[in-house]
């Protein structure tokens, strides 16, 4: 049996950017004022029948099995468990950042007492068989959560529907566990507004 590999797949076709698992994970894992483990971008794009539609785009660690942050930790803190998730160990942490700075995706945050946080795919409620928090709230059943390498689970079945799935960066070749359906339709598109993270503007129209 090959050995388990936990991932996450979004279908951008059916999030609808409530921001449900920003403020399911926030209060999940008491994440500090003004930092995320995940959060959406919503921006709208131009359809290629010249039509203006929303487009939103969860994003959070990709729990790469590759990871840049795991490779450039001088103390271990940062480390790929048994799962296939990439954890940090918060007694190990010493602040140094290198490992923020690492992450093509910028998924990091440093909190007050020096350590480095990030999503942990809810680590502390998956080893015990529940769902992230993300996962669990989500409204429109846009995420699926599950064992990447089991060909039974519901996550595996979606995927080989989809071709894959689309990943961030895949040029990086990093092997994150973060999927998605539709991404590549969305990135394809011209963006048609500002980009917003939290109802805030996180990059100005440039059109």
């Amino acid at each position: 049996m090959s050995e388990r590999k936990l991932g996450m797949l979004i279908d951008l076709s059916l999030c609808i950017g409530c921001n449900a698992c920003t403020v399911a994970c926030k209060r999940e894992n008491d994440v500090p004022l003004g930092a995320f483990n995940t959060w959406i971008e919503s921006f709208d794009v131009e359809r290629p029948d010249g039509r203006i539609a929303r487009a939103n785009v969860p994003k959070q660690c990709n729990h790469c099995a590759d990871a840049p942050c795991v490779r450039v930790c001088s103390t271990g803190a940062s480390y790929r468990a048994e799962d296939g998730t990439v954890q940090i160990d918060q007694g190990k942490c010493i602040g140094c950042k290198y490992c923020m700075a690492a992450c093509p995706y910028q998924v990091r945050y440093q909190v007050e007492s020096g350590e480095v946080q990030k999503c942990t795919f809810c680590h502390h409620r998956t080893s015990v068989g529940l769902l992230p928090a993300c996962v669990g709230t989500c409204v429109g059943y846009a995420r699926t959560f599950g064992d990447l390498n089991d060909p039974e689970s519901d996550i595996a079945k979606r995927l080989a529907e989809a071709d894959g799935g689309d990943v961030l960066y895949e040029d990086l070749g990093l092997n994150p566990s973060l999927y998605y359906i539709g991404l590549k339709e969305t990135e394809a598109m011209p963006v048609a507004s500002a980009i917003h993270r939290g109802g805030n503007v996180m990059k100005p129209y440039e059109g």
